[in-house]
C-alpha cells in the first residue's frame, strides 16, 4: 500500500477509523504476549519498526552487517519474504525472482546470506544448518516466534510515529508504550523534527541517509517507486541536482507488470528523460529491460559507528 496522506495528522479520517486501529493495535501486543518464543543458540539483532511503510530499515539491517562482518564470520538475515511463493529456502538471487522470494530478500542476499520463512524461528534454525553466527531479523519486530538478543527501532526523523493512531486510522503496527518495552535501543534517521529521543530512556544512535551521486549527462529525470514513502527518491533526487520532472508512486511491495514499466519507459523516451528508482524496485524490473533504468544508491553513515559497535558487541 502506499503511505495515506492521512496518516501524518489527526484528522476526521484517522479519528473514524480509530475504533479499527485500536483493536488492532490490541491484537498485535497481545499475540507479542501469547505466543512461544524459540531461543536460538546464536546471537539475533532485529531491526524494527512500530510503523506500517518504509523508515528505512533495510539499509540500516545493511549497514549493520557490515558492522558485525568484523567480529563474525557467517552474518546472515532471516527474512518473511514478503510477497514470495516460496519459504524455507536460502535466497539465490542468481536464480531466484522477486515473485518467488520478495524483493528485499534478494537485495540483502548481495551482502549476506539470506534465509525466507514467515515463522522466524523455522529460518533461524535453517540458517544455522548453513553455519551461520549471527542473525539480523529485517523486520519482525512485531514477530514473536523467535527471541530476541537485541531489538532496534527505527524512525523516520521527520515522520516519527505520524498521528499516534494505529492501522487503519494511522501508520502504528502497536501503541508506542508498547513497542517501547520491548526495544533495547532507537534509531534515528536524519534530523529528529517530531521529538521521538524525548519520548524514551532507551540509548538511540543517530544515521543519516547519504545519496550518492548519479554520474549523467542528462539532468532531467522520470522517477518512480513503490515504497512506503516514494517522496524520499524524489527528494533525494533532488539533493543530488537531478530535476525531477515526472514522479510514479506504486504501492510498497509492488511488483510491475511489462505494461507499466513500457509506459515509463516510452514517456521518458518521448521526453528525454532519464529514469531513476530504487534498488529495492529495481531487483523487480526484468533483466532484459534493466539497462533502461538507473539506481540512486544510498548509505547509511552513523554519527557514531563506534558507539553503535560497542553497543552490539556489549550486548551480544
Amino acid at each position: 500500500m502506499k503511505t495515506p496522506t492521512y496518516w501524518k495528522n489527526k484528522n476526521i479520517i484517522s479519528y473514524m477509523l480509530f475504533p479499527i486501529g485500536w483493536l488492532y493495535g490490541f491484537i498485535t501486543s497481545l499475540r507479542t504476549k501469547i505466543k512461544k518464543t524459540h531461543k536460538a543458540k546464536i546471537p539475533v539483532i532485529c531491526v524494527g519498526n512500530l510503523t506500517a511503510g518504509g523508515t528505512g530499515k533495510t539499509p540500516i539491517a545493511i549497514s549493520i552487517a557490515e558492522i558485525l562482518k568484523q567480529t563474525y564470520n557467517n552474518v546472515s538475515f532471516i527474512s518473511r519474504g514478503y510477497g514470495g511463493s516460496l519459504k524455507n529456502v536460502m535466497v539465490n538471487n542468481k536464480i531466484h525472482t522477486p515473485n518467488q522470494v520478495g524483493d528485499e530478500p534478494l537485495l540483502l542476499s548481495e551482502v549476506a546470506p539470506v534465509f525466507i520463512n514467515p515463522n522466524r524461528a523455522e529460518a533461524a534454525e535453517l540458517a544455522i544448518k548453513h553455519n551461520a553466527d549471527c542473525l539480523i531479523m529485517d523486520d519482525g519486530f512485531q514477530n514473536p516466534t523467535l527471541h530476541k538478543d537485541i531489538s532496534f527501532l527505527v524512525f523516520n526523523g521527520s515522520f516519527g510515529i505520524g498521528n499516534g493512531f494505529a492501522i487503519p486510522a494511522g501508520p502504528l503496527r502497536e501503541s508506542f508504550s508498547n513497542g517501547i518495552k520491548r526495544a533495547h535501543a532507537i534509531i534515528i534517521i536524519g534530523e529528529d523534527k517530531t521529538n521521538i529521543a524525548d519520548k524514551t530512556n532507551l540509548p538511540i544512535f543517530y544515521a543519516d541517509i547519504i545519496e550518492e551521486k548519479p554520474i549523467i549527462k542528462n539532468k532531467n529525470a522520470y522517477a518512480f517507486a513503490g515504497i512506503g514513502y516514494p517522496e524520499k527518491l524524489y527528494q533525494s533526487l533532488k539533493n543530488c541536482g537531478i530535476n525531477v520532472v515526472h514522479t510514479k508512486d506504486f504501492p510498497d511491495h509492488h511488483f510491475y507488470t511489462n505494461e507499466e514499466l513500457q509506459e515509463i519507459i516510452n514517456t521518458a523516451h518521448k521526453e528525454n528523460l532519464e529514469i531513476f528508482t530504487t534498488s529495492k524496485d529495481f531487483v523487480k524490473i526484468p533483466h532484459q529491460l534493466q539497462h533502461k533504468f538507473n539506481i540512486l544508491n544510498i548509505k547509511i553513515k552513523w554519527r557514531d559507528e563506534i558507539l553503535l559497535k560497542n553497543f552490539l558487541i556489549n550486548n551480544l
